[in-house]
C-alpha cells in the first residue's frame, strides 16, 4: 500500500551573513532544524542588490562532506587549491565532493543584476570522508527536463522521476533525489521516494497543498515531510519548488566550521592539517 508523505514541520529559516558578507536565508543548519540526515545545511540566496552578494565567498576549506550549488540566476566563479576553476551559470549545478580536504572560493562573476540559488551540504559516510576531492558540474543545457502531459516540467538534477527521466548526478552513498519542479495551476504532482529517505520541499513561488491532508506551504518556506513512499503536491496557481530526498547515513556527526567528521578528534585533526598546509 502506497503511503503519502504528509507535512511534518514548516521551517522559515533565518537571515544570516556568510562568506565575506553574502546575505542569505539558512533553513537547514539553523536553530530550527540542525540537520536532516544526510543533509547538513540548506541555504537560499537571492538578491538584485550587489551589496548583498558582491563580496562572495573567498578561499575557505572543506573536509568530510559534499557541497551542492544550484544557480537559479546569475554567474558564480569557483576556483580551488587543486587548480580547478570554472563558472556556474543560470540553471547550472556543481556537486563538489570535498573528501579529505580542499580549499576553494566562490565569487560572483557579475557586478550587477540578480544572483540567486541554493547551496546544499550533503554528508559523506565515514569510509568516504577522506576520499579524493572531485567535481560533478553541469550547465543548464546538460540537465534533463521531464515534460509531462499535464504541463508540469521537472529539471532532474539527481535521481529519477516517475516518468523515467534520470538526473546527471552520481552519488551511491545517499542516492539523492533533487528535482526542480514547475507545476501549473490546478495540477497535482506526484513522485515516488524511498520510504527510508529523509525528504524536504522548498517552495520558491506560489502556494501549495501537501499530502492527503492538503496542508498549506507558502513561498519561502521549507517543508520537512513525514515517512512514506509518495510525495503528493497540489496547487491552484502556478508554482515552483525543489524536492530533495536522500538516504540517512545514521552515523555520528561532529562539526567544526567547514569540517564535518564523525568524532571531535577528527575535527581537531582537520584544523591541524589545514593550519599545517596539508590540504590540496
Amino acid at each position: 500500500m502506497t503511503q503519502t508523505r504528509e507535512l511534518r514541520q514548516i521551517i522559515n529559516g533565518d537571515r544570516v551573513s556568510d562568506g565575506a558578507g553574502v546575505q542569505l536565508t539558512r533553513i537547514i543548519g539553523s536553530p530550527h532544524l540542525n540537520m536532516l540526515d544526510p543533509f547538513l545545511m540548506f541555504d537560499a540566496f537571492g538578491s538584485d542588490k550587489p551589496q548583498d552578494y558582491i563580496a562572495g565567498f573567498p578561499p575557505h576549506p572543506h573536509r568530510g562532506f559534499e557541497t551542492v550549488t544550484y544557480m537559479l540566476e546569475g554567474r558564480m566563479r569557483h576556483e580551488d587549491s587543486a587548480g580547478n576553476a570554472g563558472v556556474i551559470e543560470t540553471g547550472g549545478v556543481q556537486w563538489m565532493t570535498a573528501g579529505k580536504g580542499i580549499i576553494h572560493s566562490e565569487m560572483p562573476e557579475q557586478k550587477e543584476g540578480r544572483l540567486a540559488g541554493f547551496q546544499l551540504w550533503v554528508n559523506l559516510p565515514a569510509k568516504e570522508k577522506m576520499s579524493e576531492p572531485k567535481y560533478q558540474e553541469f550547465d543548464a543545457e546538460q540537465i534533463p527536463v521531464a515534460k509531462l502531459d499535464n504541463g508540469t516540467e521537472i529539471k532532474v538534477i539527481a535521481g529519477q522521476t516517475d516518468s523515467g527521466v534520470s538526473g546527471v548526478i552520481n552519488n551511491p552513498f545517499v542516492n539523492p533525489l533533487y528535482l526542480h519542479v514547475f507545476l501549473p495551476a490546478g495540477v497535482t504532482f506526484e513522485q515516488t521516494v524511498k520510504e527510508t529517505d529523509n525528504t524536504f520541499l522548498y517552495l520558491m513561488k506560489g502556494q501549495i497543498q501537501i499530502g492527503d491532508k492538503q496542508r498549506l506551504l507558502n513561498a519561502g518556506q521549507l517543508a520537512v515531510l513525514e515517512t512514506g513512499s509518495k510525495v503528493r503536491v497540489y496547487s491552484e496557481r502556478d508554482t515552483e519548488f525543489v524536492l530533495v530526498s536522500g538516504q540517512p547515513l545514521k552515523e555520528p556527526v561532529a562539526r567544526g566550521g567547514p569540517f564535518v567528521m564523525n568524532t571531535r578528534e577528527q575535527i581537531e585533526q582537520a584544523f591541524d592539517d589545514y593550519r599545517q598546509g596539508r590540504f590540496a
